[in-house]
């Protein structure tokens, strides 16, 4: 399991779900021109460590309930569709939409925080992605999705203070398109 598909799956999620954050990164660069790097590290390595932890929680959830409830193992599939899917839609409704920059304020520590908790909230249906893998395998594809949402965003922060154009709904729409692609195929894998 520790193959070239596993790695390029959990790299394309850390891709999709890092869609928001780079978003936000961007915006940040934005509204911060000046930003200094050191604070671009803190904001990429805060959505890095949110990103990491969400499919952890949700894989715990989803794993706790398979073990003790075998009954829910045919509805997981099913769930990450229903989830990926509505979350991916709803990522590509936002990006068709989005005709200007909004941009953000990033204010402080708080601030980043609350970033980093609201664009991982999604990354918390990854644990049904991630359900049939053990904790090793859960952790590093985790520790995987970390390591690219943390380059994402570093360059998210660098484009937006560097540059200053509006990539935002572009980046949303790639990421819906990513998370219904991998619906489809944990969905597809799951009940073939």
């Amino acid at each position: 399991m520790w193959g070239f598909p596993y790695f390029l799956k959990s790299a394309l999620l850390g891709v999709a779900l890092a869609m928001d954050a780079f978003s936000v990164s961007l915006a940040n660069g934005l509204a911060e021109r000046q930003m200094k790097a050191r604070k671009g590290v803190a904001i990429a390595g805060t959505f890095a460590f949110f990103q990491a932890l969400m499919p952890l929680i949700g894989w715990f959830f989803v794993h706790t309930a398979v073990t003790y409830f075998k009954a829910v193992q045919p509805f997981i599939p099913w769930a990450a569709l229903l989830l990926l899917g509505a979350i991916g839609g709803k990522m590509i409704f936002d990006g068709a939409k989005t005709t200007e920059c909004e941009v953000t304020r990033v204010t402080g520590v708080g601030g980043i925080l609350v970033q980093g908790i609201a664009t991982s909230i999604d990354a918390l249906s990854t644990g049904f992605t991630i359900a049939s893998y053990d904790f090793p395998h859960a952790l590093v594809s985790a520790l995987v999705i970390a390591a690219v949402t943390f380059f994402m965003c570093g360059a998210g922060v660098a484009i937006g203070t560097k540059f200053g154009k509006c990539f935002q709904g572009k980046a949303t729409l790639v990421g819906g398109i990513i998370l219904i692609a991998i619906g489809i195929e944990v969905f597809l894998k799951g009940i073939l």
